[in-house]
């Protein structure tokens, strides 16, 4: 059984930094590209970041110099530390694997930055 969870999730002020874990299991992880996806209320999902399994990373236009998005693949977990958290990060967090094996999601974890 795959299972992406999720966790790190918080309150935070604007400013501040939090850094969220995925941690999967059920897949060869090494071989799956993870994407960091993010909803806001109201709002269409959107991509955030990703780290495809040769290394690779990407970034959206909104989050490109505050988020760092990495990879464990001893500990089949893929990190995103935010930085310099705006309130319009505020949304749910999601991991999803893709590879062999299909696509898989998280539950997610919700951020939210407020003062």
């Amino acid at each position: 059984q795959v299972q992406l969870v999720e966790s790190g999730g918080g309150l935070v002020q604007p400013g501040g930094s939090l850094s969220l874990s995925c941690a999967a299991s059920g897949i060869a992880f090494r071989i799956y590209n993870m994407v960091w996806y993010r909803q806001a209320p109201g709002k269409q999902r959107e991509l955030v970041a990703t780290t495809t399994s040769g290394g690779s990373t990407g970034y959206s236009d909104s989050v490109k110099g505050r988020f760092t998005v990495s990879r464990d693949n001893a500990k089949n977990t893929v990190y995103l530390q935010m930085n310099s958290l705006k309130p319009e990060d505020t949304a749910v967090y999601s991991c999803n694997a893709i590879g062999p094996g299909g696509i898989f999601w998280g539950r997610g974890t919700q951020v939210t930055v407020s003062s």
